[in-house]
């Protein structure tokens, strides 16, 4: 309920907000500069005399209610000046009015403002959307990049670990290999302890001989250039042996870092490939502040392409190196077999003698088997003669029989004239061993002879002093 006095713009003191329109608060700027300082001053007091002698002027002017009556318009005048005195809005107002210009310049000012913010706000809002736009297509753009990215080193990682998986494949063949050889060339050498002894115990019983015998024959030069021919082997084994040792180990180490590097291979390829299966809808995504700010890498694309293409090229290296000794190895087993079977052969004649033997054995052999060829060309022939009248030809399979009969005849005229020198060979090789024996048997006879009857029998000749009848 209004006071009586007051006027209904004294809700100005207060304005109240609107949420369409700007307040007119921001026009405040324009009247609050009229109010009149309250301040207790001459100046104040005057102006609330000149502003109580222009009420109670205007007072003058109101009609009383009931027509008349000077107590009624006093009390009016009362009320008035106390309600006006009352509240300081009301005392504001009396000095703050404006013009019907000054409001519709406020109305367009605030439609103006409002279209502008209108304006602006749809501008802020066509560019958000625009900038949503595009930056979702970017971020699409670059999240498809990205994936190829990964895709491509998926790619690369899956080629180096084919590489990889190959080189071991190969290494893992080049290891059995060469522990192979070692253990041949381990065993070869265990089997040259045997006739090194033989050689050495030879040597060691003909240091046994007495006398005359007791000579630097050729046998003893055969048997001692055999013992310098085994050892020499020997060396050149243990030696190829140390290789091979030192070899397998650079093999494995090689075969090792293969394994290692491949065992990475795997594990980046796993966790790639989980990346890139990766999707805005994947339940394993989340966030991890700062990660892009960390770099824990370790190597660039060129040194990583190149640290696994070094060591295949290392593997490569001691494989090759490897085969070489392998090879060597090989050369080493057959030359050692060859010198010492050689050399024992030239100190062996009953080894010789037994190999002329077994050349016999296989001529002889050879012999019986052309028999049934040549049976059976013989049998082809006389059975074609039997062809009656103009089939009798001289035709291809005549001559083809006739040309085999002559070539089986051939080869066993040259067999049988080989078995006669080999037959002749060997009864010079069993003349010297009989000769040797009947040397040997010589000699053991005259030794008898020498050693039990002559010397037994002149220890009984009489000493000098019974020779002289001394006793």
């Amino acid at each position: 309920m209004e006071l009586l006095g007051s006027t209904l713009t004294a809700t100005y003191t207060r304005p109240k907000t609107s949420h369409f329109l700007p307040a007119i608060s921001t026009m405040a700027s324009s009247y609050r500069g009229a109010q009149l300082p309250l301040t207790l001053n001459p100046v104040s007091s005057q102006w609330r005399r000149s502003s109580s002698s222009y009420f109670r002027a205007g007072s003058a002017a109101i009609p009383s209610f009931q027509g008349g009556g000077g107590g009624m318009d006093a009390t009016l005048d009362l009320a008035r000046s106390k309600t006006m005195y009352m509240y300081p809005s009301n005392r504001t107002l009396l000095g703050t009015r404006y013009t019907p210009d000054d409001w519709h310049k406020s109305n367009q000012s605030n439609y103006r403002e409002s279209e502008s913010s209108r304006n602006s706000a749809e501008r802020l809002r066509k560019d958000t959307l625009r900038l949503m736009q595009d930056r979702e297509q970017l971020t699409r753009r670059t999240q498809e990049y990205t994936s190829k990215n990964i895709g491509e080193r998926l790619n690369d990682i899956v080629f180096w670990r084919s590489e990889l998986n190959h080189e071991i494949d190969n290494m893992v063949t080049e290891i059995a290999a060469l522990a192979e050889v070692k253990r041949r060339l381990e065993r070869a050498l265990a089997e040259t302890e045997s006739p090194l002894q033989v050689s050495q115990e030879c040597l060691y019983h003909r240091e046994k001989r007495m006398s005359i015998d007791l000579v630097h024959d050729g046998v003893e030069k055969n048997l001692i250039k055999e013992v310098e021919v085994i050892k020499s082997c020997q060396e050149r084994m243990r030696r190829h042996l140390d290789r091979a040792i030192a070899q397998l180990a650079a093999n494995r180490a090689a075969q090792h870092e293969l394994e290692r590097d491949l065992s990475d291979k795997v594990a980046a390829q796993r966790i790639d490939d989980r990346c890139h299966h990766l999707r805005n809808t994947s339940d394993a995504i989340s966030y991890y502040r700062g990660v892009d700010r960390r770099d824990p890498s370790l190597s660039l694309p060129e040194s990583w392409s190149k640290f696994t293409d070094d060591n295949i090229l290392q593997s490569q290296s001691e494989r090759a190196a490897s085969h070489k000794l392998r090879d060597e190895i090989e050369v080493l087993l057959a030359t050692t077999s060859n010198e010492m079977w050689a050399q024992f052969n030239s100190s062996n004649t009953l080894q010789e003698i037994f190999q002329t033997e077994m050349l016999i054995d296989s001529l002889k052999r050879a012999l019986r088997d052309k028999e049934n060829p040549l049976k059976v060309a013989q049998t082809r022939l006389e059975e074609r003669t039997r062809r009656p009248n103009v089939e009798l030809c001289r035709d291809n399979p005549h001559h083809r029989l006739v040309g085999e009969v002559r070539e089986i005849e051939d080869t066993i005229h040259k067999l049988q004239n080989r078995l006669m020198e080999a037959e002749a060979a060997l009864h010079i090789l069993v003349m010297a061993k009989v000769t040797l024996e009947h040397d040997l048997s010589v000699k053991a006879n005259s030794l008898f002879l020498d050693q039990e009857k002559c010397m037994g029998m002149r220890k009984s000749f009489p000493s000098t002093p019974r020779l002289v009848g001394y006793t």
